[in-house]
């Protein structure tokens, strides 16, 4: 279900079985000439739709204005748009805020971008990290006041970190693409591996007949298939079901 699309009662449904509640993570930003900005959003957009025919999920508006940076190309008759981490970090504070209020506590957010060192981070997911955490504190601060994990009402907490039912479990922030998937089918930007996802994923934002050879990045994209993007896209579903417990 797309939230914006759901009745006060399908939420309230949502709530009470703690259906997943999904959003897509990314940027846009420039990928050669034979792809459009959006890749790193729309293979997570495209992602969820196809999970979300396999499960109930509370699919959010997805959020594409993340941390591009500038790094690949100038954003001048290029495309790409960056906004800082910083801004991202209050947006994802105030995002988490309400869905925790609204009674959401299986929050899973997918990011692409700049994912293939996800141990380490970077900008993008680091910001809405930080604020996932930042809110959990703030929101159980609110409700149970100074002190609440040393009171011998939260004495299970160490046994719910093992359960995976502790509260810093109602925010996740997630790699599109698992260590396993990233071994299979490495990362790349524009090239082979993204230009193979798009065509399984999200046909209509690839146009090879735009490929130029200039871009060192983008050159393996001639060896892009749609085969190679199916194999990629059964192991990246499958992990993103594992990473939702499920």
């Amino acid at each position: 279900m797309h939230y914006e699309l759901m009745f006060p009662d399908q939420i309230r449904d949502a709530i009470d079985k703690n259906t997943p509640v999904v959003m897509a993570l990314g940027v846009l930003e420039y990928h050669s000439e034979h792809l459009t900005p959006g890749v790193d959003s729309l293979l997570v957009v495209r992602a969820l739709e196809f999970l979300e025919k396999e499960m109930p999920l509370v699919i959010m508006p997805p959020f594409y204005y993340g941390s591009g940076t500038y790094a690949v190309a100038a954003p001048e008759h290029n495309g790409g748009i960056h906004v800082d981490s910083e801004v991202l970090n209050q947006f994802a504070r105030q995002l988490f805020y309400n869905l925790l209020r609204i009674g959401f506590r299986n929050i899973y957010v997918f990011v692409h971008h700049q994912s293939e060192n996800f141990s380490n981070g970077m900008p993008t997911d680091l910001a809405f990290k930080l604020a996932a955490r930042q809110e959990i504190f703030d929101f159980i601060e609110r409700q149970r006041g100074d002190g609440w994990w040393g009171d011998e009402s939260s004495s299970a907490y160490y046994d719910e970190l093992e359960t995976g039912t502790d509260p810093f479990n109602w925010i996740h922030i997630c790699p599109f693409m698992s260590a396993d998937a990233q071994a299979q089918f490495p990362i790349d930007h524009a090239g082979k591996q993204e230009t193979s996802l798009m065509m399984s994923f999200c046909p209509e934002g690839v146009d090879m007949k735009r490929f130029i050879d200039k871009n060192w990045f983008s050159r393996s994209a001639k060896d892009a298939s749609k085969d190679y993007g199916d194999r990629a896209m059964s192991v990246i579903l499958r992990d993103m079901k594992k990473a939702m417990g499920i």
